[in-house]
């Protein structure tokens, strides 16, 4: 795991980014460790989402931005808390949060953290990781590229 820091106040901004298979292992060990997918519904759609259902979870699916503006949802705390708190994870059990490729989720994490939750992670390239020589994505790095389960939306 990688450690994020720079928060204003000096202490961690994140708990920091980890691998796909890093996340996956970790929601198989952790009962209440839960996979924040927050990607837009068009991406949950058209692109795939991650299948924990081998392992009796269930991503939470809750977009950051919506499409087609891609406006910060300003309730996207709130609702994760509430949804967190339904599947009675605590502010002290690990929270992996998902997008494309890393940079939503990170803000997501970081988001989170302010609020009082200590183990937000990143997952690192995301679901479909970065672009390769052909600019496609899903096969460098990322959920899909380490064969991790997922199924279409």
């Amino acid at each position: 795991m990688t450690s994020a820091t720079g928060s204003a106040a000096g202490g961690p901004a994140y708990a920091g980014d980890v691998s796909p298979r890093q996340a996956w292992d970790e929601l198989k060990a952790v009962p209440k460790a839960q996979l924040v997918d927050v990607r837009t519904r068009a991406e949950w759609g058209f692109v795939g989402v991650p299948d924990l259902g081998e392992i009796g979870k269930e991503p939470i699916l809750l977009e950051w931005q919506s499409f087609p503006t891609m406006t910060v949802s300003q309730t996207f705390v709130d609702d994760l808390i509430e949804t967190l708190n339904a599947l009675k994870a605590g502010p002290d059990d690990p929270v992996y949060f998902l997008c494309r490729s890393g940079a939503r989720s990170r803000s997501a994490a970081i988001a989170l953290t302010a609020a009082g939750y200590t183990r937000c992670y990143n997952v690192a390239n995301g679901f479909e990781g970065p672009l390769d020589a052909g600019k496609h994505r899903g096969s460098v790095d990322g959920w899909k590229a380490q064969a991790l389960p997922w199924m279409q939306g």
